[in-house]
């Protein structure tokens, strides 16, 4: 098995193994909106990967195109802005994250195919797959694991690995 598939708001299996993850703080939808901090439902594919190489020693997959997170780098998630929903270089007018962080959430970035090809305005932006806080708690829509976890499923990964998330009938609080 070669993709991803989430089992509950809490765990997702990959191949044989089953993973402890954190899903959106606001529960997963299938009418996804920008700012809902929910998780998407869909299957997705897995476009590249950033890292911080001052964390990440070598490069986190062999499979998907790696590159190197640097403090300019952001992610456009302002609606209304031409660049929305995609890598941008800071400075930056419009809203946006910033790549480059203070904790370590974003040390590995697994950039997903949602709303993307072609993007449409307010479906939601940045839904990536990446470090987990600490005691997983809820994300602002994206999946993440813990970083030894993440680093053995980029291992694993093949270029044709997908994401699925399924409907759940119902939200189930993360611990």
């Amino acid at each position: 098995m070669t993709n991803l598939v989430l089992t509950s708001p809490t765990t997702l299996t990959f191949g044989k193994k089953e993973y402890r993850c954190a899903t959106g703080a606001g529960g997963i939808k299938d009418n996804k909106t920008e700012g809902d901090k929910a998780t998407p439902v869909g299957i997705f594919g897995l476009r590249y990967v950033f890292y911080r190489p001052d964390k990440i020693e070598t490069q986190p997959s062999k499979s998907l195109t790696c590159r190197k997170i640097n403090q300019n780098d952001g992610w456009c998630d302002d609606p209304k802005d031409p660049r929305y929903n995609n890598h941008i270089r800071l400075p930056y007018l419009a809203s946006h994250e910033q790549l480059w962080r203070e904790d370590d959430i974003y040390d590995i970035i697994v950039v997903t195919t949602h709303n993307s090809m072609p993007v449409i305005p307010n479906l939601g932006s940045a839904i990536f797959i990446h470090v987990a806080r600490e005691g997983y708690t809820p994300t602002e829509g994206c999946i993440a694991f813990a970083k030894d976890d993440l680093l053995e499923i980029l291992k694993l990964i093949v270029p044709s690995s997908q994401i699925i998330i399924p409907k759940f009938d119902k939200k189930i609080k993360q611990a």
